[in-house]
């Protein structure tokens, strides 16, 4: 009787352990409305034109090598989809609970902190926009290799390489509307 039992119930039994599986991205084509990825399954088992999900406003386009989890539909492994792609060679470590942050291979990061946003590059930073506004309620400094300001409420202090900051002259600069 068992035998029996087990013999219906195996292939709903061998769907249900396919439906998740660990993947490992080989290629990547980001032309389309939806990403389409290769991904290595399991020992041998190679899918193409897998869809590749991602959240709305966040894309990437992952390296080889990186990590995700696919999902089949019905348990069908020829209905694939990957739900989620990681890459511990990159992810950014140490945040503190709360944190996000966004990040690439170059080093590059925006990174919400619980202290206030850090956005770093070893590249080019460009702004683009119609207006740009900038407003500082206690203070705004800026240092390009050494020379700098200081702009707070009680003047402007100036420095250049080692010097010691010294006020250059006060002043009371309009509110941005």
């Amino acid at each position: 009787m068992i035998a029996v039992i087990n013999k219906v119930i195996d292939p709903l039994r061998r769907r249900v352990r396919l439906m998740i599986s660990r993947a490992v991205l080989s290629a990547i084509s980001d032309g389309a409305g939806i990403q389409m990825v290769q991904v290595k399954l399991l020992d041998g088992e190679v899918r193409d034109g897998v869809e590749r999900f991602q959240n709305y406003g966040q894309t990437s386009v992952p390296h080889a090598g990186a990590e995700g989890v696919m999902a089949c539909v019905s348990g069908n492994r020829d209905h694939g989809i990957v739900i989620v792609m990681d890459d511990r060679r990159y992810r950014l470590k140490g945040l503190e609970s709360g944190e996000v942050a966004m990040y690439d291979d170059l080093g590059q990061v925006v990174h919400l902190k619980r202290s206030g946003i850090l956005v770093e590059t070893p590249l080019d930073f460009e702004v683009r926009a119609k207006n740009i506004k900038l407003h500082a309620d206690d203070s705004f400094k800026f240092d390009v290799n050494g020379h700098g300001q200081k702009w707070d409420a009680t003047g402007v202090e100036t420095w250049q390489d080692d010097d010691v900051p010294k006020p250059h002259h006060n002043h009371a600069p309009p509110e941005i509307p």
